[in-house]
């Protein structure tokens, strides 16, 4: 057994969030069900994360039952030395890049600022930016916020989604480029998931707000929330600044060719090798000329026991410590189904994870082949694939059911081993049903 294993399977169960398993039958303490339950459950999971055909660097769980949490674990190490510096083990209050499970969080800070009467979702966005924003395919439609959060805008990733501070939005999301826009269907037509979209998003609370995206969206979410979080990972504490993951692949920075007997290499948050550092460019940056740098459709650096007081906040119905972060009805406008796949393509790409319903800056997970995350879960939230992390935040706010899974990178190609029944991986796949099904549901072997 190497020291990555040993590491990883002494990880389990670091830290607590509330009671672990409180909501097991009497009799169910430490030494009780629950007690078994958990041993079964960290057991489990370390054998998930240490599995040769996908390990994982680190990894990262909550469960949140009846809107309390009752399982968290952390497993692995959120910093590899390769003998270069000591190993760091992840912990509850690991910090991540968590991907697009960002666009979600981004979301509710829009969402303060249409209860504040600051934006309207229909209206032209041209008018927010102070530029025109059209698809030169069909220059007379106008783009929307609903279209950028429903991903119906008719914008592509294909010429880029991020540039530095010093590049003006405007400059470079113009007629000219053509790769930016569909030239099959105009806004509102059709759906093709856009992280560009999120980038405009950014921009236009930028500008609303008079605010730079890291710092508005820490003021409207994340420090109401008493979170240790950030879209700009330099700016938080040197204590929270420590918690940060890197992410590891087992193959080069930017090759498609894995390594599975090699040495875990960074590919993002290096924080090994050096403390977070800024977006270049900031100096003299106006607010509302381009939000890219801080990846408000992916950027944000968050625990999982964070997250997870995200998604209570969302099961209490905008509610957070006795006071009112969103209005019920803000979030039930926000988590309705705005698009659906009309099954044969003819409104949107078919591809993997597409077909699943889309809210706001949400995805939904009905509890269907194909869809669902595990069976008997009926789920809302996003999903985050990037640099070699994989995310899933997906809560039933009916029951106040809810998973975090937090994976650091992979040491083979996720996409070797798909799951059974779901567009996630199959050790995706296997860590929300173990979740689920142990924590949530508290069925033993």
């Amino acid at each position: 057994m190497n020291h990555g294993r040993r590491t990883l399977l002494g990880m389990a169960m670091l830290g607590t969030m509330g009671p672990l398993f409180a909501a097991m039958p009497a009799g169910g303490g430490a030494d009780g069900a629950g007690g078994a339950l958990q041993r079964q459950l960290d057991a489990e999971l370390a054998a998930i994360a240490d599995d040769p055909a996908c390990p994982l660097a680190s990894l990262s769980v909550l469960a949140l039952r009846a809107g309390q949490p009752v399982y968290e674990g952390a497993f692995g190490r959120r910093t590899i030395g390769n003998g270069l510096f000591p190993d760091r083990p992840a912990t509850p209050a690991t910090l991540y890049r968590i991907a697009s499970i960002s666009k979600l969080v981004t979301t509710l800070g829009l969402m303060r600022l249409l209860e504040a009467g600051r934006v309207d979702l229909d209206a032209d966005v041209s008018g927010y930016l102070g530029f025109t924003l059209r698809n030169p395919h069909f220059p007379t439609q106008a783009i929307t916020l609903r279209h950028l959060l429903v991903h119906t805008s008719s914008l592509r990733d294909d010429a880029g989604y991020f540039w530095p501070a010093t590049t003006a939005l405007k400059d470079v999301v113009t007629p000219a480029a053509q790769p930016m826009w569909s030239s099959l269907a105009g806004p509102g037509a059709y759906y093709t998931y856009c992280n560009l979209g999120f980038g405009i998003i950014g921009t236009i609370m930028e500008r609303i707000a008079g605010e730079r995206f890291d710092r508005l969206m820490t003021r409207l979410v994340l420090q109401p929330l008493g979170l240790q979080a950030g879209y700009n990972p330099a700016g938080l504490p040197k204590a929270a600044q420590d918690q940060i993951a890197t992410i590891y692949r087992k193959r080069a920075v930017d090759s498609e060719v894995w390594a599975p007997d090699g040495p875990w290499i960074a590919q993002a948050d290096d924080v090994g090798a050096r403390p977070p550092v800024p977006p270049p460019g900031l100096d003299g940056y106006v607010p509302g000329t381009n939000a890219t740098p801080f990846s408000p459709t992916g950027g944000l650096r968050i625990a999982a026991r964070d997250l997870g007081v995200i998604m209570r906040m969302l099961m209490a119905g905008g509610v957070h410590g006795g006071q009112r972060l969103l209005q019920g009805a803000t979030l039930e406008r926000m988590f309705a189904r705005h698009w659906s796949y009309d099954g044969v393509g003819g409104n949107g790409n078919p591809l993997g994870s597409i077909l699943s319903p889309r809210g706001f800056g949400n995805a939904h997970y009905p509890d269907r082949p194909g869809l669902r995350l595990a069976p008997g879960f009926d789920a809302v939230g996003h999903l985050g694939d990037a640099y070699g992390l994989r995310s899933v935040f997906a809560m039933d706010r009916a029951r106040g059911n809810g998973v975090v899974v937090l994976a650091g990178g992979t040491g083979t190609d996720p996409a070797a081993t798909p799951g059974r029944e779901t567009a996630l991986a199959r050790y995706e796949e296997r860590i929300v049903a173990a979740l689920h099904r142990r924590a949530i549901l508290g069925l033993a072997d």
